[in-house]
């Protein structure tokens, strides 16, 4: 059979979108990815000749390419249509070079974004593959494989077996690492907060706080003691007018950090459902360094300003890319038609978005108009001044549609605000607390911190943001996604009202943080081998250069074999030095005090990870550190909390019956099967009978069914209904749908949106 035209895109859905716009004349067909890659379990990189890479078809696209050779070979003009990066143009290399497509035949085409228009001007300027973006990304792929299959040896035999070391993700360790450090050696220091509520004449309030802090309670005594009786009077009125901007359209870097911030996303996560819109046709490309906009794009977000707001509140402009090392620059991210308020989709699909395109119109209208104005309070009891803050909103502008958040942002100046008030008037005091705060240590990277601190070194590219925080948080266990209590201190605070001062006693928790990135012990092992012995690659400077030299390659300015030369060599004669070196020890042990029965706990690294023992000899005990929890910082109570567990309750048959203390609560763990406890058991004062009854009921329970089967995608009937399960995740069939009709066309299309959320154990109050 003839074929006028073959399409070759990545994925199925990106397939399916352009086959509508296409027609009959078109066959559209997906790579589903790269199809050949470096070999899995060898080097895979001729280091004599050039470091030329060799490439294998995995086992899992034999039957693709079988497939898309037959199509080319009927076809009579071929379309390479993957992404228009470097790793699209990678796909498109490999596609030539594997199916032996002859060039007379063959067209390079790409676009931004995937609509009709799109594709059909892509259609009437095609090229040929750009070799030295092919080039740039053969030099990140080689040269990541060299350090990680070199590395990784080193850390097996000086650490731990089955660790991993990268290029790029050891340095965004590092950076976790550093983080961390700074936080255990900063000392929180205690300090007075002097806060006043005053009155106009007209009884109006005015908050305002102290323009210094007070070193300790007996400061913070004297200080309302000089208070009583006070007077107080307006000594300044300043009052200053300025603009906001809007923020530029989304790049890569700057949507997963928002999303983040707003909407709670994971990086990988915000890139998967990104992926998604834009294979369906709803937004431009995903992965760019870039904040301009088209002329056409600029229109249709004008036109749609001026319909819905008004011409006052429009004021088109085109922004400047300012990252660092910036490439693939073609267009901001941004909806494909702009007066589509509303998306079907998937709940996060649809919350995403919304986020591009408000992001979008507001980036295109005028600025707001604020006045801000600053109260100087003095007294004539005492030299310290009282100030307070507040901010006017004047003309609201872009802020009528979308305002940019900030990592940690403090409590906004907006919400104070100030009555009519001239310079002289005198105020009225109805009372002033001194707070005892603590300094706070410095705030631990989040997803959408680090992503911005990467970008801002110059390390990793917009492509590589989401590989490297999902490698840290679910690769060798580095870091792990959590929250981190704080540390609670007993404070004194004082209040002065109606003549007297009044103590109130409350306990002040500093350094509380949520869905942080935490490093683990392992980590910290890991990051302190590597910086004494591999200080280049672990510099961010060296790593920021590194990425500049893939910059280079991608336009033509440098080779890429010989980029990766002048790194291999001297860095690998280090690895033979070191691998010859057998004197580093990775022993971490801390005595953190005696059990109440007179037993020396200690806090140590072993083979199997950070753990906490006490005793000696058969009758010590140990346990495991929970997620988040460091050797250097942990404390004795911390230490007898994990010690209560693993409880042995006795043997069943046999084996023993084991309570456990998992992630999500305590378990029984019953030979190599794991119970879950009932709601209500305490897992301290179980009974061996009551543990028999859970194992016999577990035994009971039929094996879920295997409904149907596509390669490594099954269809299972479990406890709780149909499921689909695929590389380790399960993933859900919505209710009513009837999972034995499902093809495996239905089961990528679930997949694309995401595994189930793990059900969390119930945590026991105390």
């Amino acid at each position: 059979m003839q074929i006028k035209n073959l399409v070759i895109v990545e994925s199925p859905e990106k397939a399916r979108t352009i086959q509508r716009f296409l027609g009959d004349d078109y066959v559209v067909r997906a790579s589903r990815g790269h199809i050949r890659d470096l070999q899995e379990h060898s080097l895979s990189v001729d280091v004599e000749h050039g470091f030329i890479p060799e490439y294998v078809i995995p086992e899992d696209k034999k039957r693709v390419v079988a497939e898309l050779k037959k199509l080319s070979e009927q076809a009579a003009t071929i379309w390479l249509a993957s992404d228009e990066d470097r790793e699209g143009e990678a796909i498109s290399w490999h596609l030539q070079q594997t199916l032996q497509l002859p060039p007379e035949k063959t067209r390079r085409i790409a676009f931004h974004e995937i609509t009709k228009t799109a594709i059909q001007e892509a259609i009437q300027a095609p090229r040929g593959i750009d070799m030295n973006m092919v080039d740039a990304q053969q030099a990140r792929r080689v040269l990541d494989r060299l350090v990680g299959f070199e590395l990784s040896p080193i850390l097996w035999r000086k650490i731990q077996p089955k660790l991993s070391a990268g290029r790029v993700q050891s340095v965004a360790l590092r950076l976790i690492v550093d983080r961390e450090k700074e936080i255990m050696a900063f000392k929180s220091e205690p300090y007075y907060r002097v806060e006043g509520e005053f009155t106009t004449v007209a009884g109006a309030p005015v908050k305002a706080v102290l323009d210094s802090r007070l070193a300790d309670e007996a400061a913070a005594q004297a200080f309302l003691e000089k208070s009583i009786g006070a007077s107080y009077r307006i000594e300044s009125v300043e009052k200053k007018e300025g603009t906001r901007l809007p923020a530029a359209p989304f790049t890569t870097s700057t949507l997963q950090q928002e999303a983040a911030r707003k909407l709670r996303f994971p990086v990988s996560t915000t890139m998967r459902v990104a992926q998604s819109l834009y294979e369906r046709g709803l937004i431009t490309y995903m992965r760019t360094d870039s904040t301009t906009l088209s002329a056409l794009a600029i229109a249709s977000v004008k036109q749609y300003i001026l319909q819905h707001f008004g011409p006052r509140y429009l004021h088109t402009r085109q922004f400047k890319t300012h990252s660092k090392g910036a490439q693939e620059a073609h267009e901001a991210i941004r909806p494909t038609f702009i007066a589509n308020e509303r998306i079907e989709g998937t709940l996060q699909e649809q919350r995403l978005y919304e986020l591009i395109r408000k992001r979008t119109i507001a980036s295109q209208m005028a600025e707001s108009q604020v006045c801000a104005t600053t109260l100087t309070i003095a007294s004539d009891a005492h030299p310290e001044k009282y100030l307070s803050q507040a901010t006017e909103l004047l003309f609201d502008g872009f802020m009528k549609v979308y305002l940019e958040s900030r990592d940690d942002e403090p409590d906004s100046a907006e919400e104070n605000v100030l009555p009519p008030i001239r310079q002289g008037d005198s105020l009225g005091c109805r009372q002033i607390s001194a707070l005892c705060k603590y300094t706070a240590p410095p705030v631990r990277y989040s997803d959408a911190s680090l992503v911005h601190k990467l970008e801002e070194l110059g390390i990793g590219r917009p492509s590589t943001y989401a590989a490297i925080v999902e490698t840290l948080t679910k690769g060798r266990g580095y870091v792990t996604r959590g929250d981190k209590a704080g540390e609670s201190h007993p404070v004194t605070n004082l209040v002065l009202k109606d003549g007297k001062i009044k103590t109130q006693h409350r306990n002040e928790v500093v350094g509380a943080e949520k869905g942080k990135l935490l490093p683990q012990e392992i980590g910290l092992i890991v990051t302190r081998y590597l910086v004494e012995n591999f200080t280049d690659i672990l510099d961010y400077e060296f790593t920021a250069r590194v990425e500049a030299d893939f910059d280079e390659v991608a336009e033509g300015k440098k080779s890429w074999n010989g980029t990766i030369g002048s790194f291999y060599t001297p860095f690998h004669r280090h690895v033979e030095a070191l691998m010859a070196d057998r004197s580093y020890s990775n022993r971490v042990t801390r005595e953190l005090g005696l059990a109440p029965d007179g037993q020396m706990v200690t806090a140590s690294f072993g083979k199997f990870g950070a753990y906490v023992q006490k005793g000696d000899g058969d009758s010590r005990q140990s346990a495991s550190l929970a997620p988040g929890q460091l050797i250097e910082t942990l404390t004795l109570e911390d230490a007898l909390e994990l010690l209560r567990f693993p409880r042995t309750v006795g043997q069943i048959d046999g084996v023993d019956a084991v309570i456990m203390k998992g992630r999500f609560g305590p378990y029984l763990k019953y030979g190599e099967k794991n119970v879950s406890l009932p709601r209500k058991a305490d897992p301290l004062t179980i009974t061996l009978e009551e543990c028999t009854a859970l194992v016999k009921a577990e035994s009971a329970r039929p094996e879920p069914e295997v409904i149907a089967v596509f390669g490594d995608i099954q269809i299972i009937n479990g406890r709780y209904g149909p499921y689909i399960k695929k590389g380790g995740n399960n993933y859900k069939i919505p209710r009513g749908t009837n999972a034995s009709t499902l093809s495996e066309a239905d089961c990528e299309k679930l997949i694309a949106q995401g595994p189930s959320e793990k059900k969390r154990g119930f945590r026991r109050k105390k």
